[in-house]
């Protein structure tokens, strides 16, 4: 177990915290999607680049795909979900999702049971599950309050299936105890093998055996355990429990969670002494946090993951948490002892288009180990980019027969390595017009057709022309390995700046009957 440690909150720790590397490599966010209401957990499958899954807490689980949100949701559990329940909290692939089509899901129903279920994909359709399949791993548990219930479910690095129990909420864990309690689930984190008949049981854990015990256990004394993850190269486990009434705490166990441990809740709220509950505090038995802050400086402590991607090199074994209420991003290197180069994130990610991030509710991780970040107020999702890449928007839109004008966005990363950005223009003609992406190196504003040209030549074409959508949105990818992208004055590059436009048919716009876009600014990165 850890030894005692004494830690300190954000305020103080940025005092103390190492400077990042002289010249180091700079960061920013990109928004990737939008509309997903109250986004809680992304995940994709193994192996997979193109599609990203997203938990949406009160509707059931969305496909991301190629930079465009599918409107038929991957997993609809609208008629089990709540509204005063926790809802749809996460889900994970399995290991072998390929062949075998499994997944697990865990949410919240409408009479506060939880429950952590089994699907297995469509035999047709690989962008829906076949919810015929679904069958009860875990639960239902009918938890004594609509909060601390079932939160994250995993695979970790031994191919075991993990998930983490909140305490059933009530002050000071009112309802019994459950996290000190062997005989509950709550307040856990619980580990099962999948390729064994229910339950489950591997025999190594650690209460298997014990009368009285349920022989899922393999961590517990917790309160709200937010989010854990394992450093896919060290194997180092970090888990953030959220505090009662005063602290926040983080946790990190070198070289993986050992069997057994215990976090110290109810007795301990990070490294104070509550007087409540029948653990002993300051037992040296009990896990420390290696982190905590008090309540004036956060609220709910949100856990993520350790950068292990190529995008970014700079950030490699960095881990980022948040705090749900503040808004605020934290990152630090994990050295096996101690914490080092501690950073408040915060303005460095704040989106290059100029927005926020609000309420963030959970971090995400690809199959690539690249990070993503949840905002369950505004419905959005972010990806963590090298801040050389940026996308922004200038010009000016004319009307057109249906509004203002037809607008375009960047959906994705403008990461060459990444090759995942998407353009898209909304605001467009109904009718089956069509349209043309084109881009040059330099800016312009000059009236053109029904509006403004707002790139100067040399001009090059997307093609070929998309149709403009029923909804009135024109789509395509951008694919930096083909003409005329990948070679010629074209070229997109690592460093280099390019301005994009729609160009689009509207003979009821009156005038020239063809209009354009606003203006689309991308700076390319590694």
């Amino acid at each position: 177990m850890n030894k005692h440690r004494t830690p300190v909150g954000p305020g103080l720790a940025l005092g103390l915290a190492l400077a990042g590397p002289a010249g180091a490599q700079g960061i920013t966010t990109v928004k990737i999607a939008e509309g997903i209401d109250n986004p809680t957990f992304l995940t994709s499958p193994p192996g997979e680049t193109n599609r990203l899954f997203v938990c949406s807490k009160r509707k059931g689980i969305y496909i991301v795909k190629n930079g465009v949100v599918l409107p038929d949701m991957f997993l609809d559990l609208i008629d089990e979900t709540g509204q005063f329940t926790q809802g749809v909290m996460s889900m994970a692939f399995h290991p072998n999702y390929a062949v075998n089509g499994k997944f697990y899901v865990v949410y919240s129903n409408t009479v506060v049971e939880s429950q952590l279920v089994e699907y297995e994909v469509s035999a047709t359709n690989p962008d829906l599950a076949d919810e015929s399949t679904a069958r009860f791993v875990v639960g239902p548990v009918l938890q004594p309050d609509p909060v601390h219930n079932f939160d994250l479910v995993t695979f970790g690095p031994d191919g075991m299936l993990y998930l983490s129990t909140g305490d059933g909420g009530g002050l000071f864990n009112q309802f019994g105890g459950t996290a000190q309690d062997l005989g509950s689930i709550l307040g856990k984190v619980l580990r099962l093998d999948m390729s064994l008949p229910p339950p489950h049981i591997p025999p190594d854990n650690p209460f298997v055996g014990l009368p009285g015990a349920r022989e899922e256990i393999w961590l517990y004394g917790l309160r709200q355990p937010w989010r854990y993850a394992w450093d896919s190269v060290t194997g180092d486990f970090f888990l953030a429990d959220v505090g009662e009434d005063r602290w926040e705490e983080l946790n990190v166990l070198t070289g993986g969670p050992a069997p057994g441990a215990n976090f110290g809740w109810v007795c301990m709220e990070g490294d104070s002494c509550t007087n409540q509950g029948t653990c002993t505090c300051f037992d040296t038995n009990l896990v420390d946090p290696v982190y905590e802050y008090p309540h004036s400086q956060g609220c709910a402590i949100i856990g993520g993951f350790v950068y292990r991607g190529n995008q970014i090199p700079t950030l490699q074994g960095t881990y980022f948490f948040a705090d749900f209420c503040l808004s605020q991003i934290f990152s630090f290197r994990w050295d096996g002892a101690n914490m080092l180069d501690f950073q408040d994130r915060t303005a460095e990610l704040a989106p290059s288009d100029g927005s926020g991030i609000s309420l963030i509710s959970s971090f995400g991780m690809d199959s690539s180990g690249e990070l993503y970040i949840m905002d369950t107020l505004d419905h959005e999702i972010f990806k963590v980019i090298d801040d050389t890449c940026a996308i922004d928007n200038y010009c000016q839109a004319g009307p057109n027969s249906v509004g203002a004008g037809m607008l375009i966005a960047g959906l994705g990363s403008p990461s060459l390595m990444a090759n995942d950005l998407w353009l898209t223009a909304a605001g467009g003609p109904l009718g089956n017009q069509f349209g043309v992406f084109f881009y040059s190196p330099a800016q312009t504003m000059v009236p053109f057709g029904n509006g403004f040209l707002c790139v100067s030549t040399p001009l090059h074409r997307l093609n070929p022309p998309v149709v403009i959508q029923s909804s009135g949105t024109a789509v395509r990818p951008v694919n930096y390995t083909l003409p005329p992208m990948d070679s010629g004055e074209g070229q997109v590059l690592a460093g280099s700046s390019w301005n994009f436009q729609f160009w689009y048919r509207d003979p009821a716009g009156g005038g020239a009957g063809y209009n354009l876009s606003d203006g689309l600014h991308v700076s390319f990165c590694p």
